[in-house]
């Protein structure tokens, strides 16, 4: 069984290099959903991206993070690859497969890859519906 733990921040006095400081008066949530994204594609590939929060999308501008939603139809592939971020992928709807330097394994819906700065990942839908994950990067890609 897994031990629970106290969650604890980050104290406004000793902020971690990078982070900003605390503003005397806290900033407002930016609230936006799938439609407020912007579309994009990845080279190869026949799924489509949302940058949904991102530095390049002035509905939710994000400094440190990037979040898509990728949708990709069934028998769609993104080949292998790698980049300098940190990514986690999060499979919110369907079923596939990632190959990765020296394996492949099935992912489906509830659950959560982290991959580090120049891990090899792709991603097959290898079901017969839409395969919806959700892509956290930090930082985000340009």
């Amino acid at each position: 069984m897994a031990k629970i733990r106290e969650f604890k921040g980050y104290d406004a006095n000793d902020l971690p290099e990078g982070l900003p400081p605390k503003p005397e008066v806290a900033p407002d949530p930016v609230i936006v959903d799938a439609s407020n994204g912007l579309p994009v594609v990845y080279p190869g590939c026949h799924g489509i991206g949302v940058r949904v929060v991102h530095p390049s999308n002035e509905k939710a501008p994000a400094k440190n993070m990037g979040l898509v939603l990728f949708y990709v139809p069934p028998h769609v592939v993104l080949e292998p690859g790698s980049h300098a971020t940190e990514e986690t992928y999060v499979i919110l709807e369907g079923e596939g497969e990632m190959t990765f330097e020296r394996m492949t394994r099935q992912v489906k819906k509830g659950d959560f890859i982290y991959l580090p700065a120049w891990c090899v990942h792709g991603i097959e839908n290898t079901g017969n519906e839409t395969l919806v994950v959700l892509i956290c990067t930090s930082p985000p890609n340009p």
